[in-house]
Formats: structure tokens, C-alpha cells, sequence
């Protein structure tokens, strides 16, 4: 018996609604899952350190990364992140900026534009590797998009050894151009995942220097509810110290 063409077209249709509701059901499961999770707090009990060490979490609505003095007496990225491996080295460098995410996604998607649909399924499916995002700043002002925690000694010393760990051996390490003249992207362990995301990765990062964080950070707005712009008159400020020599 032959299946008219109208009922093939009809099942096709049925078939294809219900398989775009169940993904919009899915979609929407996860982000109320992730939003309900980036609530529950890490470390609920910490509070900011008046006159500590200054760092910044920066986002651009999608992506987080930390912000920090490039060199305090505890530590000195330019050990790790030396201004010869980006294209503008010569500027007064006084902060870094460091986030982790998927490798593809870092390299080939420098505006959100080009960021492809295929792309996204393939990320949040079966993941991609990870890679290591370096910024320079000279002297980052805090607004609603970059805001300041101030941390005490002990805990930026493991918000350091945290994102150490992150980072390849220096022997045979590989990096990438980054999107401008201060930036650049470097080889990283870490498989990235609709899990293990990069604005977990910030959280986790966060969270082992005992920084007060959520659970699970999938997206960047999970993240940044945790370090609210300050209304009130700056904490008093910890001197950076720079050095003139690399």
C-alpha cells in the first residue's frame, strides 16, 4: 500500500514539531537548572577584606574571566604571561585578565556573530578542548561589566595556585593570536563541556581561594550575581607593586 505524499509531509511536520518542542523544553530545563544552581552559594560565610589585594571579574554578558595585578609580592604573572608573546608589548601593563574555555570556539569566533549554530551543538553535546585566554590592561576602572573583590592575602595565594594549575608546562607550550594587540591564547588541560563550562571554570576558580560563589555557574549572569557592582565608597585600596623588569 503506498503512503500518500500529503500524510508523509503530515507525519514529517509532527515529527519535526515535536522534536523542536523537546529541544525548547530541554534548553529551557537547562537554563533554569543553571540559574537555579549559580543561587546556591560556595563559601557563604566569606566576606571582603578591607585593604586586601584588589581583583576584578569581568564579563561581556556571556564569558567571565578574573582580573588581577600582574605583580604583587606574592606573584609575578609575567613569569607565565610575558608581554613578548603579545603584539603591543611596550605598554605600562598592570593588570592580566584570565579565562579558560572551548578551544574552537576561543580561536574561530573572535565577535558572537561568528558564532554558528553547529558550533553550539557540537560544544554542549560532546565538548571540545580547552584554551587559556590572556589579557593585558593598563589600569582596568571598575564599572558594571568589570567589578572589584578585595581579598585577603592568604586568599588570593590560592586563587593563584588555582589558576597555576590551569596552565600547560612552559616547555613546548603553544600559543595563539589573540583579537587584538594586548591578548593571546594559550594551550590549557580541561575538556569543555555544557557542564564545565567557562563560566565555571571562573567559579571553581573562585571558590578554591574560598571566595563566596555559586555552585554551578554555566552562565555568565550565575557569576556575576555573586560580585554585585559597589554603590558604596571604594574599600581602601592595597598599593600593586610593579616592576620595571620583566
Amino acid at each position: 500500500m503506498t503512503v500518500a505524499p500529503d500524510f508523509r509531509r503530515s507525519r514529517w511536520a509532527r515529527f519535526v514539531r515535536k522534536s523542536l518542542a523537546w529541544t525548547a523544553l530541554a534548553i529551557g530545563v537547562f537554563f533554569l537548572i543553571g540559574w537555579a544552581g549559580s543561587a546556591v552559594p560556595r563559601n557563604n560565610n566569606w566576606r571582603e577584606t578591607p585593604g586586601g589585594v584588589e581583583i576584578m571579574v569581568e564579563t561581556n554578558g556571556v564569558h567571565t574571566a578574573i582580573v588581577m595585578p600582574l605583580v604583587t609580592t606574592t606573584k609575578n604573572w609575567r613569569q607565565d604571561f610575558p608581554a613578548g608573546d603579545i603584539v603591543a608589548p611596550q605598554r605600562p601593563y598592570t593588570h592580566v585578565s584570565v579565562s579558560w574555555g572551548e578551544r574552537e570556539v576561543f580561536l574561530n569566533t573572535p565577535t558572537w556573530a561568528d558564532l554558528s549554530p553547529l558550533t553550539v551543538l557540537r560544544i554542549t553535546g560532546i565538548g571540545g578542548d580547552g584554551l587559556l585566554h590572556v589579557a593585558h590592561y593598563v589600569r582596568p576602572a571598575p564599572d558594571a561589566n568589570i567589578r572589584r573583590l578585595q581579598i585577603s592575602e592568604a586568599e588570593y595565594a590560592r586563587l593563584v595556585r588555582k589558576i597555576e594549575a590551569s596552565l600547560p608546562a612552559k616547555t613546548g607550550r603553544r600559543r595563539y593570536p589573540g583579537y587584538h594587540d594586548s591578548d593571546v591564547f594559550y594551550d590549557a588541560p580541561g575538556r569543555y563541556t555544557a557542564i564545565n563550562t567557562c563560566n565555571q571554570w571562573t567559579s571553581n576558580t573562585l571558590a578554591a581561594a574560598g571566595i563566596r560563589t555559586g555552585w554551578w555557574t554555566p552562565f555568565a549572569g550565575g557569576v556575576m550575581r555573586w560580585v554585585p557592582p559597589h554603590s558604596e565608597s571604594p574599600l581602601p585600596r592595597r598599593t600593586v607593586i610593579v616592576l620595571e623588569t620583566a
